[in-house]
């Protein structure tokens, strides 16, 4: 089954994936969802039984922010159209 890929179709669909990984296997992660979007020009998502694409335009807005704190630190990337 495939789901909504156009804004139109859907009101807000919003995906959020949060686990604990290695330092390798987070680059790895990375790798592969460049590599998806790269090649596909596209992303698949499964929730709850059900598949997304999301179609991602020839241009994006990058953004890239770092944050380095005492205790604790993030990076955090974005792609926006």
């Amino acid at each position: 089954m495939t789901g909504p890929t156009k804004e139109s179709d859907v009101e807000l669909f919003e995906h959020k994936m949060k686990q604990r990984l290695g330092r390798e296997a987070a680059a790895a992660e990375l790798r592969r969802l460049a590599d998806e979007i790269a090649r596909e020009n596209s992303l698949r998502v499964e929730r709850d039984g059900k598949h997304y694409t999301v179609d991602i335009p020839d241009e994006v807005q990058l953004k890239v922010e770092i944050e380095v704190g005492d205790k604790k630190s993030e990076i955090e990337i974005e792609l926006k159209w």
